[in-house]
């Protein structure tokens, strides 16, 4: 607690002093030429090395603008505190399904990029996903998208291969249990990580996200039930995550299922697509292959994301030409390229080139930006911590009415709020 808070008083001493710079530099900078600093706030801890070569390119085209990246313990929380407190980093990665992005959005917290040039640069009309009234407050650079990684390998010593139904998922699973491997690497003690599993879950058996949020969100208040025909295959499809994990699920961290899986121990890692340079720096020796979560009928396979690398400026930025211009670079094929290179998510931005379905993320990039690829259900959620938490306990206990308890008391406030 003590180093948190430590950080939190070394960030505001740090800001101050960089606003005082800027504010000393503001008019300078217009008629003497002088180098002006704007803040980049890094939500993506893992990819810090490749965005401070990004802004080095940046800065050697730009000798004007310094950028200070800043990465910080718990970002989120960090970024949190600093917006509501009226110290907002002139550029922020931010995560714009999240409610708190929509709601500092209405607030006029962020510059309005709907008419920007860069915006052009993002194909498929990606930024419309996370419109707020209508206006683009974000640029989506790359999205984030879940499914399962497996080692393809040894699926292909095992004659295994991806599944595409339901049914052939649960014959794989069995496949490898019979082998003596683990089919699944579950990070039991992180919540967080089986989100993306669960809401799949929900959303491949009710037939797509709006269907899942009819049945979560917009359904009666305690109208979610035991005996509901797709709650109770939601639940054949968490048991079977929770009956065929690692020894020890239970009290693994993210980079306990990360070794497990790329060491060999288990063959199969639900997960997002942010886990790959984990996965990469533990050198497994063998293929890295992913798959997207199955449907009951082939062809029906979905993945889940959203905005991963995705920019917004701050709307009382002392240097928002200099905030513009570092945005605008972002969204250029030469920035995004390096990024892609080493983080290998599905890049937003026209001209780069990315790797096939035969790549290590393939298998689910190969559906971003498509109508298999749905947008977090969070996005029509006032919050989301509690989801994970109730498909822990769920995994951890398997009791049918607790979960069915703990998701009614999630959504009723929500439901009893339209």
């Amino acid at each position: 607690m003590k180093r948190w808070l430590k950080n939190i008083t070394l960030i505001g001493v740090m800001m101050a002093t960089v606003i005082s710079l800027s504010a000393c530099g503001d008019k300078q900078n217009s008629s003497s030429g002088k180098k002006v600093t704007i803040e980049y706030f890094n939500q993506k801890k893992e990819m810090a090395g490749t965005l401070k070569e990004i802004i080095k390119d940046f800065e050697k085209k730009n000798p004007d603008i310094h950028v200070k990246e800043v990465d910080v313990p718990t970002a989120g929380t960090v970024l949190k505190t600093r917006i509501l407190s009226g110290d907002v980093p002139d550029v922020m990665n931010i995560y714009p399904q999240n409610i708190d992005f929509q709601e500092w959005a209405k607030a006029g917290y962020f510059e309005d990029m709907t008419k920007a040039p860069y915006i052009k640069n993002i194909k498929n009309n990606y930024a419309d996903s996370f419109k707020v009234n209508g206006k683009i407050y974000s640029a989506p650079l790359s999205a984030n998208v879940y499914g399962f990684f497996y080692n393809a390998t040894e699926f292909e010593k095992l004659g295994i291969k991806p599944p595409k139904t339901w049914d052939e998922f649960k014959q794989v699973v069995k496949k490898i249990k019979a082998s003596g491997k683990s089919p699944f690497a579950v990070a039991g003690t992180e919540p967080w990580t089986l989100n993306g599993y669960h809401q799949l879950s929900l959303a491949t058996v009710t037939g797509g996200a709006k269907q899942a949020n009819k049945l979560l969100r917009y359904s009666a208040p305690n109208g979610i039930k035991v005996n509901n025909p797709y709650i109770q295959k939601d639940f054949t499809r968490l048991n079977l995550l929770r009956e065929n994990a690692q020894n020890n699920w239970r009290g693994a961290s993210y980079n306990d299922a990360v070794v497990s899986f790329a060491t060999g121990k288990s063959l199969i890692m639900p997960n997002g697509s942010w886990a790959l340079p984990l996965i990469n720096q533990q050198k497994p020796k063998f293929k890295v292959r992913t798959f997207a979560f199955p449907a009951a009928k082939a062809g029906h396979e979905m993945t889940v994301g959203s905005g991963d690398l995705a920019l917004s400026i701050s709307s009382k930025s002392k240097h928002k030409k200099a905030a513009e211009k570092f945005v605008a670079y972002m969204t250029t094929p030469a920035a995004m390229q390096k990024y892609y290179n080493v983080d290998g998510s599905p890049v937003a931005v026209k001209g780069v080139k990315q790797k096939g379905v035969d790549s290590q993320l393939g298998g689910l990039s190969s559906l971003a930006f498509t109508k298999h690829d749905m947008v977090w259900l969070a996005q029509d959620w006032t919050s989301e911590n509690d989801f994970f938490n109730l498909t822990a306990s769920y995994l951890m206990t398997g009791n049918k009415q607790q979960m069915v308890n703990d998701m009614n008391t999630f959504f009723n406030p929500m439901k009893a709020a339209d």
